[in-house]
């Protein structure tokens, strides 16, 4: 069975159309990949998945279950945790302080040390900086620490939201990187991107999003040699 499966989703803000017709499926255990220019309706897609929009239109479902009808903090809960756009850590706390919020819920609070040791191995440099408000480290860092306090909420789908947004070539490669090491460990990872090349490189089945509507989908090796991706996405 699969893991996500939205059929038919329309979203909307006001009369403006959003997403129209979204149909999307992931798989247990893969990446799955979403890219498309900005506007195309990627962050509003996670945002209905995340409990934050509701769809006019369509079902959600998670592992059988409808999550379009439940709010943020119960999908959550049922493991679905989203690294919003922008990262949205709390400046002021310490790093420590950060990664022990994204375990508030109840099912990861018993694992509490445990997943705060399994984030410090991904990210050795948020050991070292435990202690330091979380505002005053690098944008790769913050994003480090975002993606890490994700996985203090023990998801069993990561959702990413352009995770290498303004970050250096270096620490983007890093970035991907761990989040490939994340999903070989057991975690289904969604990732929404602008950097196309490098996103569809790593997923093993991607959906190019344009103007709110899915356009194409297959696996992302496939869609690097699509002649419209190429045009479109990767200046080919």
């Amino acid at each position: 069975m699969s893991l996500l499966t939205l059929r038919g989703v329309d979203v909307a803000y006001g009369d403006l159309p959003a997403l129209t017709g979204v149909d999307l499926v992931i798989e247990p255990g893969e990446i799955l990949s979403v890219v498309g220019a900005n506007g195309a309706g990627k962050t509003t897609m996670l945002r209905a998945i995340s409990g934050l929009l509701r769809p006019r239109a369509g079902e959600i479902v998670f592992d059988g279950a409808r999550l379009d009808r439940l709010p943020s903090h119960a999908i959550v809960e049922r493991g679905v945790v989203q690294v919003p756009e922008g990262r949205k850590i709390f400046p002021g706390l310490t790093v420590l302080e950060n990664l022990e919020l994204g375990s508030y819920p109840q099912a990861a609070r018993a694992h509490r040390r445990e997943s705060i040791e399994r984030v410090l191995g991904l990210f050795p440099i948020l050991g070292e900086r435990r202690r330091q408000a979380a505002g005053t480290m690098s944008g790769g860092q913050q994003q480090m620490l975002a993606i890490g306090r994700a996985l203090m909420a023990r998801p069993r789908l990561l959702m990413l939201d352009e995770p290498s947004l303004g970050l250096a070539p270096r620490i983007v490669q890093e970035i991907f990187r761990i989040i490939g090491e994340i999903n070989r460990a057991g975690t289904t990872v969604l990732l929404v991107e602008q950097n196309t090349r490098q996103a569809l490189a790593l997923a093993g089945r991607g959906y190019v999003l344009e103007n709110g509507r899915v356009v194409l989908a297959g696996p992302g090796r496939a869609l690097l040699d699509n002649a419209h991706v190429q045009r479109a996405y990767l200046g080919m």
